[in-house]
């Protein structure tokens, strides 16, 4: 057994133990293997053990490895996307993660609208308030919400947050308890089910699903440390 096939089962087991921990099935929770920096020859060593979803950041990076690997994998993109590159993504990837501002949101339809195409995305929160992340204000994301739901070619999935890195991962979990109390806060006043919360990486991913993580995003703790 491979290095990366011993990671991904050791990953599978511990998302499948925190569900458990909190009531939850492991099937709740599904795995980005975060594969940004990685060749697509060690994608192929996850994707040979049964991994479907990968996240990337990079569009340069990203539409290579989507051409070079088999056609049926899940793409999602997982780092902020500039407004000049909508266009050589949409229709690539089955969801965005880190769309962070209504303008983006609103040239991101305008796009999809003219390929003919619906985009899936994830709304990017900035909970902890830190100056260097990006995101919506969590204050004002209510308004912005009822701008963004008529929006025709848009599918707002859920919402999306990252965590500051702490010695201890526990200190994540408030953030991650606003981000799912702020979903669920949303979704009765608009009406509209925001089933996704994307919140965990290879270091809290277990506090994320005690939280309600429907989405996790992995990736140093399946391929290895980055060079």
């Amino acid at each position: 057994m491979s290095q990366i096939a011993e990671n991904l089962d050791s990953i599978k087991q511990r998302i499948a133990a925190a569900a458990e921990r909190s009531g939850r099935r492991a099937d709740e929770v599904k795995l980005v293997a975060v594969s940004k920096t990685y060749p697509p020859e060690v994608i192929r060593d996850a994707v040979n053990c049964g991994q479907r979803a990968f996240g990337e950041n990079r569009v340069q990076d990203a539409l290579p490895k989507i051409d070079a690997l088999p056609s049926d994998l899940e793409w999602h993109l997982i780092g902020h996307l500039q407004t000049n590159k909508i266009r050589k993504v949409i229709g690539h990837f089955a969801l965005f993660h880190g769309v962070d501002n209504s303008g983006l949101a609103v040239q991101m339809n305008r796009i999809a609208g003219e390929f003919g195409v619906t985009a899936s995305i994830l709304l990017e929160v900035n909970i902890s308030g830190e100056e260097s992340k990006f995101g919506f204000n969590p204050a004002t994301l209510a308004s912005s919400l009822d701008d963004l739901l008529p929006l025709p070619h848009l599918r707002i999935e859920g919402l999306m947050t990252m965590a500051p890195f702490f010695e201890n991962p526990d200190s994540a979990r408030p953030i991650f308890e606003g981000l799912r109390q702020l979903r669920d806060a949303l979704s009765v006043r608009s009406g509209h089910p925001l089933h996704e919360l994307s919140m965990g990486m290879s270091g809290d991913f277990e506090q994320g699903i005690a939280e309600g993580a429907t989405i996790v995003r992995i990736g140093s703790a399946i391929f290895g440390s980055r060079s």
